[in-house]
């Protein structure tokens, strides 16, 4: 009897995952070690001849202060972010779960900062941040937060958001953390509904009220979820640069600069395409170290 392609699934299982597997090869593994080759030449804009250099690149990011302070600077850019776009998340997905009345209104609203384009987006946070023409400054100095003898802030003066270290960097993490709750609190409400009301009832019954239903309850239950929301924001925020680009350029002074910047100031700006790649290579094995740790946490909770 002639058996029929449809009928083997093995060979049914690797026409499915070819367009996946060539999606990844083409994607992924081909720029992948094409920047391994590119940090070990000497290949720039001008002079695209591929010379090896060995680890000539690795040493120069090394003695360039600035990639310090741009590894310093993404670490600190991912993980205030990844804490408030957690809490943030799970505030909102219980929002979204709840009933009542104008609640696809609400989800419309939740979900908009995702679904906007992120270049769009961040020029329109660009303008509201502006040094001299922020809505943000015009409506602090209405509240009398701004710009009276007995504001909160100095009289007479500009936020500069943009402008000055600490507030380009709290600037940039509040816009990542906006576009990136609404992702989390999506995957945390999979948690959420996947929660057996039979848990719940039987904690009401037993009389645990909400702040005691919700940290022995709901929290553990949702966990595993959040640590996956939590890595996938971990990787959005290592490898994103556009919000950093858009808003500051990595300034002022650097200041704002993380790696995914920099790497594209010196490779593509700057033309030291070796350079560049060395120093985008740098965010793999951070990447790497961050996934297993986040599954190895996930793993640990599902056991419990």
């Amino acid at each position: 009897m002639k058996v029929r392609l449809a009928d083997r699934p093995g060979a049914l299982a690797w026409i499915f995952l070819m367009p996946s597997v060539v999606y990844i090869i083409a994607l992924v593994a081909v720029p992948f070690f094409l920047a391994i080759g590119f940090a070990l030449s000497d290949v720039t804009a001008g002079d695209p001849s591929f010379d090896w250099v060995g680890l000539r690149n690795f040493e120069r990011a090394f003695d360039d202060p600035v990639f310090w302070r741009s590894l310093g600077n993404t670490f600190i850019f991912t993980i205030v972010s990844m804490v408030l776009v957690v809490l943030l998340g799970k505030v909102l997905a219980n929002i979204l779960v709840a009933q009542f009345k104008g609640k696809w209104i609400v989800r419309f609203l939740v979900l908009l900062p995702w679904t906007t384009p992120v270049a769009l987006s961040s020029i329109s946070w660009l303008w509201l941040l502006d040094s001299i023409f922020s809505p943000i400054d015009w409506v602090m100095r209405q509240i009398g937060m701004l710009g009276s003898q007995d504001a909160l802030i100095k009289p007479d003066r500009n936020m500069y958001w943009l402008g000055e270290p600490g507030l380009a960097m709290a600037s940039v993490i509040a816009v990542h953390v906006w576009r990136l709750t609404p992702l989390a609190a999506v995957i945390m409400v999979a948690g959420l509904v996947a929660i057996p009301r039979d848990l719940d009832e039987a904690a009401r019954v037993d009389g645990a009220g909400y702040w005691r239903r919700m940290f022995e309850v709901t929290i553990p239950m949702v966990l595993p979820v959040a640590a996956v929301a939590a890595l996938f924001g971990a990787i959005f925020t290592f490898t994103d640069m556009a919000v950093v680009d858009v808003l500051t350029n990595g300034g002022p002074n650097n200041a704002t600069q993380v790696l995914t910047s920099w790497a594209f100031f010196r490779g593509i700006d700057g033309g030291d395409v070796g350079q560049g790649a060395a120093i985008a290579l740098f965010l793999f094995p951070l990447l790497l170290a961050a996934a297993i740790a986040i599954l190895q946490a996930v793993k640990r909770m599902e056991v419990r």
